[in-house]
């Protein structure tokens, strides 16, 4: 029998203080990205978990990728529970790696404090609280109604922060999301929980190098500081290309809303000589200097406009600046994605989402890329949405936190939503 929609939220209440457990003991598991630790620990105690409810589990090591190394192994847990009957299988992903915590912290960033009905620690939002809360909502559907049918399956992948390549978008190539044997992939991204995502902006992240001529840092005029034509690189980014960004929107519903022009960071900058662990640097013209970029665009923009406005800049320092010469490295191309909002998942999720939060919510696509490209582009499963409990303002940000309320609503709506997908001519 299907269970009432009553049984299956109290379920979820009654198990408050245990989802806010699980996601303190995923956030003391530091699964930081780079360099890739502990990857092991978090899918054996997450695995473990699960193996008490008979859920297979599988351990997806992707052997053979760039990140993936004895020191730092990539390991991806896959766990699914089939039910008595045929049905569509519901497939709940979730990515284990966090960022560095970075400066500006007023407590661990690893311990999972609970203060002011919140979690606190790096992953707590992004994505840790959206796992266990996923955990909770499968485990309440599987204890309530062990004759489902279909399937459930929940996985944890690692390398999301760093394009998803070892994670999701390895699983997608061996085929753990072809829709013959998935039919639905939920991704508990931090979008907050009164949206459902359908799509993301594009990326281009570029490797801009800049050569000089060494020369003794008293006589520059016989060298060539490559990080001064760096300088006159980003004068032109900033008077330039940054302006004419500004002045382009999308129609794509992009949040926040100054997400909806694409963007410019510089993300990091490499010149002249490390400085030594003791001691004073010894004085020369700096011969080298990258430019890390990371340009995000829409789908109104192509990603060989994206390229050329950069080249077109580079090439004419080149012609003007004496001694100029560079090299421009394509590091990542993600295009912008941009699902339906009238698909049968982010339907089922939207009532969902009406019941349990009484409000109708919004369908909007991520500032930033996420695992949904590879579920769809190389896995070729196009029945995918981001939902989750997390604030988008809270990722990545020193005393990252989640609030325990919306882990608690967002695993209901997880649930619900799932039980309508199982079923879907059976609607309770």
């Amino acid at each position: 029998m299907v269970p009432a929609v009553e049984s299956i939220l109290a379920d979820i209440e009654a198990r408050r203080a245990e989802m806010v457990e699980l996601c303190r003991d995923l956030v003391r598991i530091p699964t930081v990205n780079p360099p890739g630790s502990d990857y092991p620990e978090f899918a054996r105690y997450l695995g473990a978990r699960l193996r008490e409810r008979h859920f297979e589990l599988y351990f997806e090591r992707a052997r053979g990728s760039d990140a993936d190394s004895d020191s730092f192994p990539r390991i991806n847990l896959i766990a699914r529970k089939s039910g008595g009957r045929p049905g569509p299988c519901v497939h709940f992903n979730g990515h284990m790696d966090v960022v560095p915590p970075g400066a500006g912290w007023s407590v661990d960033p690893f311990a999972g404090e609970v203060r002011d009905g919140r979690i606190f620690g790096r992953g707590t939002a992004d994505m840790k609280g959206g796992i266990a809360a996923a955990v909770v909502a499968v485990e309440v559907l599987v204890d309530r109604w062990p004759d489902f049918p279909g399937a459930l399956e929940l996985s944890a992948t690692v390398d999301e922060e760093s394009g998803g390549l070892a994670g999701v978008g390895y699983l997608a190539e061996q085929g753990w999301f072809d829709p013959r044997r998935v039919q639905h992939v939920v991704i508990p991204e931090p979008l907050d929980p009164e949206r459902i995502c359908i799509g993301h902006r594009g990326v281009w992240w570029a490797e801009v190098s800049l050569s000089g001529r060494i020369g003794h840092g008293s006589m520059p005029h016989l060298g060539a500081c490559a990080i001064r034509h760096a300088a006159a690189f980003l004068q032109l980014l900033e008077e330039e290309l940054r302006p004419r960004l500004a002045q382009r929107r999308t129609a794509m519903p992009v949040v926040p809303e100054a997400a909806r022009r694409p963007s410019l960071t510089l993300h990091s900058i490499h010149g002249g000589q490390m400085p030594p662990a003791r001691g004073l640097p010894t004085p020369c013209v700096a011969d080298r200097c990258t430019v890390i970029l990371d340009r995000r665009f829409v789908v109104e923009e192509s990603p060989d406009q994206v390229r050329a406005e950069v080249l077109e800049l580079l090439e004419r320092l080149a012609r003007t600046r004496p001694g100029f010469a560079f090299e421009l490295r394509e590091l990542l191309l993600v295009e912008p994605l941009w699902g339906d909002a009238g698909g049968l998942l982010p339907r089922t999720f939207a009532r969902a989402v009406e019941e349990v939060l009484g409000i109708a919510p919004a369908f909007v696509c991520s500032p930033g890329t996420y695992d949904h490209k590879h579920v769809l582009r190389i896995g070729r499963q196009p029945s995918c949405i981001a939902y989750g409990p997390g604030r988008l303002e809270q990722a990545h940000q020193p005393d990252e936190h989640i609030a325990i309320d919306d882990m608690v609503r967002a695993s209901q709506v997880m649930a619900l939503a799932a039980l309508r997908l199982l079923t879907q001519a059976q609607t309770p």
